[in-house]
This record gives C-alpha cells, structure tokens and sequence, in this order.
C-alpha cells in the first residue's frame, strides 16, 4: 500500500516505482483529512502515471476504519491479480 498525500504527490514516486518494478499488487491510499484539498481518484491516478488496475482510494489515515478498509481492498486486489476468488 502505498499512503500518498497530495500536497507532496512527488514523494509517492519511488514507493509506486518499487512495486511496479517487482509485479507486486499495491492500491495508493489518499490521505484526505481536513485542511487539505480532495482531489478525485482518476486526478491522483492520472498525476502517479498509474493503470487503471491499480486501486486509487480515498480514506483518513487517522481512522481505524479507514485503515481497516484499505486491507481489505489490498487483499481482494491482490487475490484477484492471483487469480483467487474470496
């Protein structure tokens, strides 16, 4: 999982590089909280040069379950590039 803020997206871009390089699955979280500007999923996507593939989801990282939901997508995102139902 990648965890990006996007008041400074440029430092997602070696995090992002790493699993791309290795085929590894990996979902980019949005931390969104307040004071800060919300952008869409598709503007952070298109922002990161990423496929549409991978999951770009918006959450508060200060939440449990925010953090809780964000597993859950890594894991079915994961199974599914695997191949696996759950």
């Amino acid at each position: 999982m990648v965890l990006a803020d996007t008041r400074r997206l440029a430092d997602s871009f070696p995090s992002v590089d790493y699993f791309e390089q290795r085929d590894i699955p990996f979902v980019v979280a949005v931390n969104c909280f307040e004071g800060t500007e919300v952008y869409a999923p598709d503007d952070v996507r298109a922002a990161l040069d990423l496929p549409e593939t991978v999951p770009v989801l918006l959450c508060d990282a200060r939440r449990r379950e925010d953090g809780k939901e964000l597993l859950v997508r890594l894991v079915e995102h994961a199974a599914e590039r695997a191949g696996i139902r759950l």
